[in-house]
C-alpha cells in the first residue's frame, strides 16, 4: 500500500514484522528529505518521529526558501550558491507551495544623505547574490528611489529613508512543505510512523546497530522493536540526545540558537512585500513579512539552554523585535499588538564542546554527515532550503554502507505530491459555484486551497460540494476550513488538536486567542473522525489551550 497510513494498528504491524533497509529517526524537513531520497532509490524505509511531522524546528522557521544574503558577509559563498540552487529546484518541484518573494532593503541616512559605505556594501552584496544564483529566479536586484521604497512600506520613517534596494527570494509554509515531502515519500512506498519515541538501540554482539526500540508517545505504552539494516539520526537539535542513546560517550556537536517570530495585525504594520530591517544596536537584521491578514516579524538569534521540546518565549525576545521595528518605522508597536508567536531552535554546528561558547549568529549553516561506532549515520546542521542536498549526502552514505552500487539520488527533478500539472490547473481551474461564507469568496477559497494542496485541492473541493458544512472557517477571519481538518485527519496523519491548529493549518500562528476560542468546535469535529471520548475531547482542548495561553501570556508578563 502506498501513501500515508492512518491506521495505527496497520502501522504497528509493519513496524514489528518487517526488516527495513533504513530507519530514519526524526520527522523534520531533513528526516522527510532522507526518507524521500531513500524511497526513490528503492530502499524500504521508515520514518519514526516522537511527535507530529514538522512539530519541531521545521514548523517554526522564518518560512523562507532563500540563499541567505547575510552569509555573504561571512564569506560563505559556496553555501549561498548551494542554497540558491536548491531554492530553484524547490520552485520547480513544488511551484504551488514555494513562490518567489520580493524583498525591500530600506537604506537610512541623515539629512537625506546616504552613507556611501552602506550603499556600496549593498550594491556589491546584491550583485554577488545575483551572480551566485539569485538571478535563477528571473529577476535581478534593482535600486529604488525613496518614494518607491516608501510606497512598499508606508510605515518607514520617511525623514531617515534615503533609498532602497529590491531583490528576490522565495517563501513557503515550512510545515506543509515538510509534510508534503513525507507524503511524496509515502507515495513511493515509504512508511511514516508519528508519535513513537526511540528509547533504545538494538545491537549485535559486535556493537553494530540493527534496529530501535520505540514507545508510543500517545500514552498507550505500546512498545515495539523495529529492525533495519541502517539507521539515520536526522533529529535536528535533538541529534546529540539521540546519539547519546546510541553511544554514552558522544560529544556535543550542536549549539542550538533560538529564533522567535511574532505576528501583528496587518493594519498595524502594512507592507506589500517582505522587508529586511537593520537592527542598529547589534548590526543584525530582521524580516518583516506580510502574511494574509497579518504581518510577521522575526527572527531573534540567541544562545539557548532550556528544554528543546518547548522553547521558551520570553518577553525580552519579543521586545527586541518590536524595538527594532519601532526604530525604523512609525508603527509604535507594543506587546499588546501581538496576536501570534512561534519559537524554534536552529541546529547550528558547533566547533566547541560546550553550549554557549560561540555567538550563534556567527555559526555556519553548513551540514555534516557523521557515522558512530555502531554504524548509525547522523546528519546535522543545514537549513530548510538545503534539506534536499543534506538528504542526498546522507543517503549516499547509507548506500555506501549497504554496498549497493549505481543508485544515484533522484530528488533533483522529483515533483512533490500535488505538483502534477499544476501550471495547467492554475490556468484552467475554476472555483466552485456553491455559495460560501460571506467572509470568503469562491475565488479566495480556490486560491487558498490551491496554494496549499496543488492538484489535491480538487479532492477537497469535491468534498465541499458533497457537504457544504466543510467550507466553513474553523477560526473566524482565517481562511482554513473544516474540509482541511477532515482531509488532515483522514490523509495526513493529524492525531491531535494541536496538529490541526498549529501545523495542518497555521491558525494559532496568525491569531492565538481566536484559535483558543475555536478549539472546542474543532476538537468536537475531530472527535467524530477519530472516535474520541468526551474525556479525550476535554484533554485535547486543555493541552492546546494551556500551551497557547502560556505562549501568549509569557510575552505580556509586565502588563
Amino acid at each position: 500500500m502506498k501513501g500515508l497510513i492512518s491506521n495505527r494498528s496497520e502501522i504497528e504491524k509493519r513496524l514489528s514484522s518487517e526488516e527495513f533497509d533504513l530507519i530514519v529517526i526524526g520527522g523534520g524537513v531533513t528526516g522527510a528529505g532522507v526518507l524521500l531520497d531513500a524511497a526513490l532509490r528503492n530502499l524500504n524505509a521508515v520514518l519514526i518521529e516522537k511527535g507530529d511531522i514538522a512539530s519541531g524546528t521545521s514548523s517554526k522557521s522564518s518560512k523562507l526558501v532563500h540563499g541567505g544574503l547575510r552569509y555573504l558577509q561571512q564569506k560563505e559563498v559556496l553555501l549561498v550558491y548551494e542554497s540558491l540552487r536548491e531554492r530553484q529546484r524547490l520552485l520547480m518541484n513544488a511551484p504551488y507551495l514555494v513562490k518567489p518573494l520580493p524583498f525591500l532593503i530600506p537604506i537610512f541616512g541623515k539629512n537625506g544623505i546616504i552613507n556611501k559605505t552602506v550603499a556600496r556594501f549593498y550594491t556589491v552584496a546584491l550583485v554577488a547574490y545575483d551572480l551566485t544564483g539569485g538571478l535563477r529566479i528571473g529577476k535581478p536586484h534593482k535600486r529604488l528611489k525613496v518614494e518607491e521604497a516608501y510606497n512598499h512600506f508606508p510605515a518607514l520613517k520617511r525623514d531617515r529613508l534615503v533609498a532602497g534596494f529590491l531583490y528576490y527570494d522565495a517563501k513557503a509554509d515550512d510545515a506543509r512543505l515538510t509534510l508534503t515531502i513525507a507524503k511524496t515519500a509515502a507515495e513511493h512506498g515509504a512508511l511514516v510512523a508519528t508519535y513513537y519515541e526511540v528509547k533504545e538501540f538494538e545491537k549485535r554482539s559486535d556493537g553494530k546497530a540493527t534496529g530501535v526500540k520505540i514507545v508510543s508517545s500517545l500514552g498507550d505504552n505500546t512498545e515495539i522493536t523495529v529492525s533495519a539494516k541502517k539507521i539515520v539520526n536526522a533529529t535536528g537539535v535533538w541529534a546529540d540526545e539521540v546519539s547519546a542513546i546510541d553511544d554514552s560517550t558522544h560529544n556535543i556537536t550542536i549549539t542550538p540558537a533560538k529564533g522567535i517570530h511574532i505576528t501583528v495585525p496587518f493594519d498595524r504594520l502594512p507592507c506589500d512585500i517582505a522587508t529586511v530591517l537593520p537592527v542598529r544596536k547589534d548590526g543584525r537584521s530582521i524580516f518583516v513579512i506580510p502574511w494574509g491578514g497579518e504581518t510577521y516579524i522575526g527572527t531573534t538569534d540567541t544562545d539557548y539552554k532550556g528544554s528543546f521540546d518547548n522553547p521558551e518565549l520570553e518577553e525580552d525576545d519579543a521586545t527586541y523585535l518590536l524595538n527594532a521595528v519601532n526604530d525604523a518605522t512609525t508603527a509604535n508597536l507594543t506587546l499588546d499588538d501581538i496576536t501570534g508567536t512561534w519559537a524554534g531552535l536552529r541546529p547550528l554546528l558547533s566547533d566547541t564542546a560546550h553550549f554557549g561558547s560561540e555567538k550563534t549568529k556567527d555559526l555556519s549553516r553548513k551540514h555534516r554527515v557523521t557515522r558512530s561506532k555502531s554504524g548509525v549515520i547522523t546528519i546535522t546542521g543545514g537549513k530548510l532550503t538545503t534539506y534536499r542536498k543534506m538528504a542526498q549526502d546522507t543517503v549516499d552514505e547509507v548506500i555506501k554502507d549497504l554496498g549497493i552500487k549505481a543508485r544515484r539520488s533522484k530528488t533533483k527533478a522529483q515533483k512533490l505530491v500535488g505538483a502534477e500539472n499544476t501550471s495547467k490547473m492554475k490556468r484552467l481551474g475554476s472555483p466552485p459555484k456553491d455559495p460560501l461564507p460571506p467572509s470568503m469568496s469562491d475565488a479566495i477559497l480556490f486560491n487558498h486551497l490551491y496554494s496549499r494542496y496543488g492538484s489535491i485541492s480538487y479532492k477537497l473541493l469535491n468534498q465541499i460540494e458533497k457537504d457544504p458544512f466543510l467550507k466553513n472557517e474553523i477560526v473566524p477571519g482565517l481562511p482554513y476550513t473544516y474540509c482541511e481538518v477532515k482531509y488532515a485527519v483522514e490523509s495526513e496523519l493529524a492525531l491531535t488538536l494541536d496538529d490541526i491548529m498549529s501545523r495542518r493549518t497555521r491558525a494559532v500562528l496568525h491569531d492565538g486567542e481566536s484559535s483558543i476560542k475555536s478549539a472546542r468546535a474543532v476538537a468536537e469535529f475531530m472527535a467524530q473522525l477519530l472516535n474520541w471520548s468526551t474525556d479525550e475531547i476535554e484533554n485535547q482542548i486543555t493541552l492546546f489551550t494551556d500551551k497557547t495561553t502560556k505562549e501568549l501570556s509569557s510575552l505580556r508578563s509586565g502588563n
